[in-house]
């Protein structure tokens, strides 16, 4: 009886998985395509970097213009995944320009947040105008998540499982499974189209499971959890005290740009603004720097208490191939091999999502190494405890 309820309501919903994976596929592609094209801008003109502060206070303004939408962010998405809001028309449009221009000053952000409400918004004013009920609105909201995260990052399984896994913690709901994985492949697909390329990393050698790689490996992700632990506190508590000390969300903002520029003339070094992308394809081909991963934790702290908008997932990526690469060198690793698995371990800690965890490492690096990545990112999800980006996200009663 159970199991027909679930294809019932699968079947109801996969022409709507569909028009979420082209609509999503499509979203997701020309939020790429923008993004790459202002980064290439800045990185062309470093003079704007200077400007951070204004772009900040004009963001500050932005969203209180639309405030009587508030709040605007990751974790409204979250809680509508679980029934419990709705998510505005209005946060597509606000999101998807608040990042671009925090990635054409130099903000320390990435493009999953971004990603997670482009996707969300999609799927709850299509459920709303269809007038669907809470569960399958729910459902919907998630295809749309796992459609646009599928066309930024080109990492289909991985997308459709995070976008079930989020919201709650060991709670997997299975009639959400076909319309995710639909919507995440037909956006794949767009994103092709589009000529967006799937993020790669095939040059990372995966070894022969032996005793001295597992010991490597677990101390490595034991390792990445504590960074997982101090890069969330870090956050916390960078927003913590922004809003203790500067309560006005414009002064905040400015506040928040001047710091990151001074630091970043302190550093000498572009390295911390924007994604960093070329810093994870230097740490994945074995070359990282000591202390980059404790300062892009401190960029990208200022740049989310400052109210800079984009997400924490890309940052993530830089911490724990950086990291990883340098403690996988000094554990006795490949380097290259350890920056692969700090970057999965790194994504698993702070979103709590094992099962796709262990797809995107598949997904980016190959399958090859599958056991190896599995067992490091479950390491990672146990000792990082239930410390996590996302304060809505639930955690299931564990028998």
């Amino acid at each position: 009886m159970q199991m027909k309820k679930i294809l019932t309501k699968t079947l109801k919903l996969f022409p709507l998985a569909l028009v979420l994976g082209f609509f999503g596929g499509a979203v997701g592609s020309l939020f790429h395509l923008a993004v790459d094209y202002v980064t290439e801008v800045r990185e062309g003109a470093v003079w704007l970097i200077w400007l951070l502060p204004v772009a900040g206070v004009c963001l500050a303004l932005l969203y209180l213009a639309v405030k009587r939408f508030a709040p605007l962010d990751t974790d409204r998405v979250i809680r509508s995944a679980q029934g419990e809001e709705e998510v505005p028309v209005v946060m597509a449009p606000v999101i998807f320009l608040a990042t671009v221009v925090s990635h054409l000053f130099g903000a320390s952000v990435g493009r999953e947040g971004a990603a997670l409400q482009l996707g969300g918004s999609l799927g709850s004013t299509l459920g709303r105008a269809l007038k669907l009920g809470t569960e399958e609105k729910r459902i919907i909201v998630m295809a749309g998540m796992a459609a646009v995260f599928s066309a930024l990052f080109g990492t289909p399984l991985a997308a459709a499982f995070f976008a079930i896994e989020v919201a709650v913690v060991g709670n997997m709901r299975y009639s959400a499974l076909l319309p995710c994985i639909l919507s995440s492949f037909v956006a794949y697909e767009v994103a092709h189209w589009f000529g967006v390329p799937p993020v790669r990393f095939d040059a990372v050698v995966q070894p022969e499971l032996s005793l001295m790689l597992i010991v490597q490996v677990t101390v490595l992700a034991v390792l990445c959890a504590g960074v997982d632990v101090l890069f969330c506190s870090t956050i916390r508590g960078a927003e913590h005290l922004g809003e203790k000390y500067l309560k006005h969300p414009v002064v905040r903002a400015a506040v928040g740009g001047a710091v990151l520029v001074a630091f970043t003339c302190l550093v000498g070094s572009h390295d911390y603004n924007g994604a960093g992308t070329g810093v994870i394809e230097a740490a994945l081909a074995g070359e990282a720097h000591y202390e980059a991963f404790l300062l892009k934790i401190l960029f990208t702290a200022i740049s989310i208490a400052a109210g800079f908008k984009g997400g924490e997932i890309v940052p993530t990526f830089f911490i724990g191939a950086t990291f990883g690469c340098v403690a996988g060198g000094l554990l006795g690793m490949s380097p290259a091999l350890g920056a692969a698995i700090g970057l999965s371990c790194m994504f698993c800690g702070v979103v709590n999502c094992p099962t796709a965890s262990i797809f995107l490492a598949v997904e980016l690096f190959g399958g090859s190494g599958v056991l190896m990545f599995t067992y490091a990112c479950v390491i990672a999800y146990l000792f990082s405890g239930r410390t996590g980006l996302y304060k809505s996200q639930k955690v299931a009663k564990e028998i």
